[in-house]
């Protein structure tokens, strides 16, 4: 059972359905529990109605938090799906950074416009009823003048101005002027629609009246007042006549007949106000229906309450509202919206609120009305540019190239962005593509460059990359087989090295070679030429590596040629380079007979000089041990002279000889003998062993000589790891310079 789970978890883990983290496993949790609880509750419901509805609540928590985890899950699904290709993180990254940007400023430009376009509206509307304001104050203030002259001169307070402007002008039968001397009526004066008289404001007499302190300080009063739950525009002056103030105040209606006039040119206009019955004729008609019905009628209905709690009714005086007056509701809608001119000319609607002032209390409402505006862009901009005249063409063609222009570069933006992306993402699929195919070992592709940008730059980096990756490998293919080569050549040479040494029963012999590289270009051999002579051969070829290498051999072969096989015996020096003296070489070694060292090193010098480049050669030392003499006989061709070191700790250097070997003809080669005594020692070496170099300097021929003469009673072996021990301290860590040849000989 357990490996059938493990088994079913690696398959859904392997398809992507396992939840990885906290988020998957805490939507999983949530949406199980959920749904285990929902079954708990449906089967409490059979038994235990109430308990089961309990757990409701929990299940809808619970399903909400699986809702929302799997959209956090969603979200990071798509985010690594779509974001995942360059190219749509530069489109994610285009939207970020341009369009949505671009986005958010033409949207704050249309809501900005259209802000702009609201706010003329209601800046024409309101500048309209300021008109009307300032023409009624203009007359009120004539008429206060005319007032205050009759009241002056003791003349009846008539105002003659008033009847020649209500022949002239049909406003006037509208509006109405009441003039008070103190508290006094002076003069009413009423329009046909507005038998009855206004009151007096009493808050002019208020000290701590904010009207009142204006009209002190000669300022006028000019505003929307809300008297007898109507609304109107009133204007006030007060003068000094004689003992009392001279009050007149002059107003107008705030109604349908005046918000049509102003709708006329600019659109629909609805009037909300709070408190004011609903009035949906003109008030002509709506008094002239109340004196039909007669003081009697009473024309109601059953009252209808809308959804704001407001009762609306029909009585004597009309449409009426009762509920909560605070809430404005439309009082009437005058004007007509215009039909559009364009696709673009579409409605605009704005509310702008009226200040309105309480006529029995003086106290301003800043929101005592609201008018809303519903109009088109071509009918405010006929009213924007109606005084411009032939300008506002010009102005229409200056925005239009204004509005080109930038959808030109737009468009120019569009392009130049997609073509970059175009070639950004192009070239990182190559780059991409390039690295499947390097993962895959293929490393002869490259990616084509058609361009000369930093990118690129960088599949040129990437071709020389793999152009040099390939080139590595072949080398890499053609050092391993180099490295199998050396190890062939190191197994041939390890051959050439002695490897049992048929010791005298008079002399104790040791050799050890360690290179530096894979093969030596040291050398050193022991031949046995007879029961009781050895040959000591130790040589050092210039260079390292396979070419010294090959030139070991070809000495280690020539002196074994030499020295061993059929070589014709000779009592006088006729080999080729030797001269009288030189000594005798015999092939075979009969009793009796006796080889030369130095004849040796002629015809070997002889031969490396026809047989290798001029810049090739070696030093050779050759040594004849006698075991019943107990005599060495010598010749040392350049190489480092052999030390020998005795009992007592004395030194004597073998320097008999000449130079080196193979680099010019016709060399001859002195040899030296010496006895050996009991317990002397033989060393010969490369150079290196005394030559390696650290801060303190060279390791040196003293240094070699002390290890030697401090040890010379151990076996040959040890001294031999002492000395190379010595010498790899004094290299430390750092890589061995030379190959490191040591023979050592022990005389019994």
């Amino acid at each position: 059972m357990r490996e059938s789970y493990w088994k079913l978890r690696a398959r859904m883990a392997a398809a992507g359905l396992w939840p990885q983290g906290w988020v998957a496993r805490g939507a999983w949790y949530s949406l199980g529990l959920a749904i285990g609880l929902f079954v708990l509750e449906m089967l409490l419901k059979l038994f235990a109605h109430a308990v089961g509805d309990s757990l409701g609540g929990w299940v809808k928590f619970l399903l909400f938090d699986a809702a929302l985890l799997f959209s956090i899950l969603a979200f990071r699904w798509m985010k690594r799906r779509i974001l995942w290709r360059l190219r749509n993180r530069l489109i994610v990254t285009y939207v970020f950074i341009g369009v949505i940007p671009a986005f958010l400023l033409v949207a704050m430009a249309l809501i900005t416009v259209y802000l702009f376009a609201g706010q003329f509206a209601s800046y024409v509307v309101t500048s309209e009823i300021n008109a009307q304001l300032r023409s009624l104050y203009a007359v009120n203030a004539a008429v206060s003048n005319e007032l205050a002259a009759h009241i002056e001169k003791g003349e009846g307070p008539t105002a003659d101005s008033l009847a020649g402007l209500r022949k002239r002008d049909r406003a006037w039968g509208r509006r109405r002027v009441c003039a008070w001397h103190g508290t006094r009526v002076l003069l009413f004066s009423s329009g046909t629609q507005s038998p009855s008289p206004m009151s007096f404001p009493e808050f002019f007499n208020k000290d701590d009246s904010e009207f009142a302190k204006a009209i002190r300080e000669g300022q006028p009063f000019k505003e929307i007042v809300r008297d007898n739950d109507e609304l109107y525009l009133r204007v006030a002056t007060v003068y000094d006549v004689g003992q009392e103030k001279l009050t007149v105040v002059t107003g107008e209606p705030l109604d349908k007949d005046l918000v049509a006039d102003i709708a006329a040119n600019l659109g629909e206009i609805t009037l909300y106000a709070a408190g004011i019955p609903l009035d949906n004729q003109p008030r002509g008609q709506k008094q002239n229906a109340a004196k039909e019905s007669g003081p009697q009628a009473n024309l109601s209905a059953t009252p209808e309450k809308d959804k704001s709690g407001i009762v609306i009714s029909e009585g004597k005086s009309g449409v009426s509202v009762e509920g909560d007056q605070r809430v404005p509701h439309p009082t009437f809608t005058e004007g007509s919206l215009a039909a559009p001119t364009g696709m673009m000319d579409r409605e605009i609607t704005f509310g702008t609120p009226l200040q309105v002032v309480d006529w029995k209390t003086g106290e301003r409402a800043r929101a005592g009305a609201l008018v809303k505006v519903r109009t088109r862009p071509s009918v405010l901009y006929s009213h924007l540019f109606a005084a411009l005249g032939d300008i506002a063409r010009g102005v229409e063609y200056i925005l239009l190239a204004i509005f080109i222009f930038f959808a030109v570069i737009e468009l120019i933006a569009l392009i130049i962005g997609t073509r970059m992306t175009s070639t950004v993402t192009r070239a990182v699929a190559q780059l991409y593509d390039a690295t499947r195919n390097v993962d895959r070992g293929d490393f002869s592709h490259r990616i084509p460059v058609k361009s000369s940008d930093q990118l690129a730059q960088l599949s040129l980096s990437f071709n020389s990359m793999t152009e040099s990756i390939e080139k590595l490998i072949q080398e890499q293919k053609e050092k391993q087989r180099l490295e199998g080569e050396l190890a062939i050549a190191q197994e041939v040479q390890a051959q050439l090295f002695p490897r049992q040494v048929s010791e005298l029963e008079s002399l104790e012999v040791h050799g050890f070679c360690r290179p530096a590289r894979t093969v030596s270009g040291d050398y050193y051999d022991f031949l046995t030429a007879s029961s009781h002579k050895l040959i000591l051969a130790v040589g050092d070829i210039s260079g390292k590596g396979i070419s010294a290498a090959l030139l070991m051999a070809t000495i280690h072969s020539a002196v074994r040629a030499y020295s061993v096989e059929s070589l014709p015996q000779m009592r006088e020096p006729v080999a080729v380079g030797a001269v009288a003296g030189a000594g005798r070489i015999m092939a075979a070694w009969p009793e009796g007979i006796e080889v030369s060292p130095g004849a040796l090193l002629g015809l070997l010098n002889h031969q490396l000089y026809e047989s290798t480049p001029p810049e090739k050669y070696a030093t050779l030392f050759l040594g004849i041990y006698d075991g019943r003499s107990h005599q060495l006989t010598y010749s040392n061709g350049g190489h480092l002279p052999p030390i020998l070191i005795g009992e007592d700790g004395a030194v004597r250097r073998l320097e008999a000889g000449g130079t080196v070997v193979g680099l010019f003809d016709n060399m001859t080669y002195d040899e030296g003998s010496v006895e050996m005594h009991p317990g002397e020692i033989f060393i010969a070496y490369s150079d290196g062993v005394t030559e390696p170099e650290n801060e303190f300097g060279e390791f040196g021929e003293e240094r070699l000589i002390d290890l030697v003469r401090t040890n010379r009673h151990l076996p040959l072996v040890q001294i031999s790891q002492e000395v190379t021990s010595a010498v790899d301290d004094w290299i430390g860590d750092n890589e061995q310079p030379d190959d490191i040849t040591l023979v050592l000989a022990r005389a019994r």
